[in-house]
């Protein structure tokens, strides 16, 4: 891990190759949230690709139009849900309708992670 942040709605762990969320309970993930995501991708991915992973332990809500703005991040290639509960699975299936990126749920952080380095180094520089 090379750092890791928290903020007034979760935690943020940065790797090499991916970000790792876990979002406090009771939230509702707003638009206004991607800034913040923006400013990690600049700081640490900065001409680097890189891929979102967010741990879902917690309950929270989503407004999905934050997709569309995490949609326009260049060198965001992955995104994915980590989730036991089948629920939060086809919650997922709702939410990948928004995301213009590749869009993955797994039951465990380390599915997800090599998911999103495959994706990595298959995606041209």
């Amino acid at each position: 891990m090379i750092t890791k942040i928290t903020y007034d709605f979760g935690t943020v762990e940065v790797y090499d190759n991916y970000v790792i969320l876990v979002m406090n309970e009771g939230i509702t993930v707003k638009p206004e949230y991607n800034d913040i995501l923006i400013e990690i991708a600049e700081k640490y991915f900065h001409n680097k690709s890189f891929g979102y992973i967010t741990h879902r332990i917690n309950s929270y809500s989503v407004d999905p139009r934050i997709y569309f703005e995490t949609s326009k991040i260049e060198n965001l290639v992955a995104f994915a849900v980590v989730s036991a509960e089948d629920i939060k699975a086809s919650t997922v299936e709702v939410e990948k309708i928004f995301l213009k990126k590749p869009f993955q749920h797994f039951k465990t952080i380390n599915e997800a992670t090599n998911w999103v380095d495959t994706v990595i180094q298959n995606t041209p520089v």
